[in-house]
């Protein structure tokens, strides 16, 4: 019988053959009772497969620890937010993998229509998503055994001793580099402790035409990556990764979550952004509006109408 390929290290994960890999969570979703063709999703950082109506996520050994976090927090936000999220039908270990069985949400991905939805589409999207996010951050907060960070403000310590490093090993230029320090000196300091989905982009929110023809989220998926911290952080994706510099999208999101950007908001935000554990700052920044220093980039990627 076909059993899941081990992958114990980032590198045995990265070189798992496709065949063996679909071979065995074919075998997983027949024990499960589930008789559908198999697909995988082409996007995505862990093994997400497509069968008929429903969704089989898997999490390697080395990717184990997000398992538990997954499973939890999608229980607990399912039914209780105005975005739809999957319900999960079975969790379980198997061959050493996690795995979730989940809905499959209907729609496709925002990433994919974005160009087509006109300004006042993009409006109703942003005060749908701002009042989901606040819905969101509103919820109690799930009991996860060994949920990570323990610590919060350990966490951004942290973030803050290897901001440097990080970026320098993701490719950023020196003259950059020397800049973080003083890109930092912002008081980031919230003694909220929120729940947050922190990949909060378009390609993990879904989107359909509703009866009158204009777009409506139909889900939001995707969360192994969630943390429990500080609201603001949770705004670095919507801001790099919904609205991609366009103020009018980010200011009507705030408004509509209850958070209207003060006049520090930008610079925070840029702060957030350096301190994000995907931060990446090389690759946003060929995605992202240009700027010649770390004040116009905030000004850009978090400036909002």
């Amino acid at each position: 019988m076909s059993k899941l390929p081990v992958a114990g290290s980032a590198e045995a994960f990265d070189a798992l053959d496709e065949g063996a890999l679909r071979a065995g969570a074919e075998r997983l979703l027949r024990d499960l009772g589930v008789d559908a063709a198999v697909d995988r999703f082409a996007a995505g950082s862990l093994p997400v497969y497509a069968a008929g109506e429903l969704v089989l996520k898997l999490f390697p050994q080395v990717y184990r620890a997000e398992f538990p976090v997954e499973t939890a927090v999608l229980r607990a936000v399912h039914g209780r937010l105005p975005i739809d999220t999957p319900r999960v039908l079975e969790a379980g270990e198997r061959d050493g993998w996690g795995f979730v069985l989940m809905e499959r949400m209907p729609g496709t991905p925002l990433t994919g229509v974005w160009d087509r939805i006109p300004p006042a589409g993009r409006d109703r999207l942003a005060d749908e998503l701002g009042t989901a996010v606040a819905e969101l951050h509103a919820l109690p907060l799930p009991e996860i055994d060994g949920w990570w960070p323990d610590d919060w403000d350990a966490f951004v310590a942290g973030q803050r001793a290897g901001c440097v490093d990080r970026q320098r090993s993701r490719g950023l230029a020196g003259s950059w580099l020397d800049r973080i320090p003083e890109a930092l000196d912002v008081d980031l300091a919230d003694r909220r402790r929120v729940l947050l989905h922190t990949e909060i982009m378009r390609d993990h929110l879904l989107v359909a035409p509703g009866t009158d023809g204009r777009w409506r989220f139909s889900g939001l998926i995707d969360f192994e990556p969630a943390m429990r911290g500080a609201p603001e952080y949770e705004f670095v994706g919507v801001g790099c990764f919904v609205a991609e510099g366009d103020g009018r999208f980010l200011g009507r999101f705030l408004r509509a979550y209850g958070h209207p950007a003060d006049d520090g908001f930008p610079r925070r935000m840029m702060a957030w952004s350096l301190l994000h554990y995907f931060s990446n700052l090389p690759a946003w920044m060929k995605r992202l509006p240009p700027g010649a220093s770390f004040d116009e980039l905030a000004g850009r990627w978090f400036g909002v109408a």
